[in-house]
């Protein structure tokens, strides 16, 4: 087409690798873009695509994924715990964790789960907020979600002995006592889930799905490593607030 730069980008042929990433919602995802970029850079015959599932369709869509042609696809909110339920197979960190982020197919169409979300959230606190340790004091969580449960999992293997989850329920956070050990609070008790809190992570989707604000350390509070792991905006409503008297935030 005449009067346009846009560069085009390779063709896909019909033996293109394809991936993609499962979730509702899931026009937030940066995913698409990230994968995107080197797969165009490479110049490689695949594509990595958004796939926005309805909550109840999710059963029957993963494995019909793997029978028309997908590598794999990322899985987030809300079916990471049933993405491992649904696998023929699990990783180890995806089992100690009791959810998973990726799914991958083999040529028959089995599934693999896997977690990666324990290993992302350590390589963040290690290189955004250096010196950082897992061992150094009390931990508070905020969800007790799939995303949680890989936070948990993988905070525990690092050392961390005191693990605090805050959860909208104080019941579905006693359920993640299974993966290690940790203390459960509902939301009317924040205050003391945030009570000498070094680390506060949010691992809820509140802000994407137009849930109430979310509860945040008391000002004053501080010094804490805060860490969002909802990563659109940057500055996500979660940190903004927690910077009312947070010294760090990631």
């Amino acid at each position: 087409m005449t009067g346009s730069s846009a560069p085009l980008g390779p063709f896909l042929s019909g033996a293109a690798r394809l991936a993609g990433v499962v979730g509702s919602p899931i026009s937030h995802s940066l995913s698409p873009r990230l994968h995107g970029a080197w797969i165009q850079a490479l110049s490689l015959d695949a594509a990595y695509v958004p796939l926005p599932v309805r909550p109840g369709d999710f059963e029957a869509t993963a494995p019909a994924l793997g029978r028309l042609g997908f590598r794999g696809v990322n899985v987030t909110l809300p079916f990471k715990e049933r993405a491992l339920s649904l696998a023929d197979s699990a990783t180890v960190r995806a089992r100690q964790a009791g959810a998973a982020n990726v799914i991958l197919f083999d040529r028959d169409g089995g599934m693999t789960a896997d977690n990666t979300d324990g290993e992302g959230l350590l390589y963040a606190l290690h290189r955004q907020a250096p010196g950082w340790r897992a061992d150094q004091g009390p931990i508070t969580i905020l969800g007790a979600g799939g995303a949680a449960r890989g936070a948990v999992a993988a905070l525990a293997a690092a050392g961390a002995t005191d693990i605090r989850i805050l959860n909208r329920t104080r019941e579905r956070a006693v359920a993640l006592s299974a993966l290690a050990p940790c203390v459960p609070f509902s939301w009317d008790a924040a205050d003391a889930a945030f009570h000498g809190a070094t680390t506060v992570i949010n691992a809820t989707s509140g802000q994407l799905t137009g849930d109430a604000p979310l509860p945040t350390p008391p000002a004053g509070t501080g010094p804490i490593v805060v860490m969002d792991m909802v990563y659109k905006p940057l500055i996500t409503p979660f940190l903004a607030a927690a910077r009312n008297g947070v010294i760090r935030g990631l």
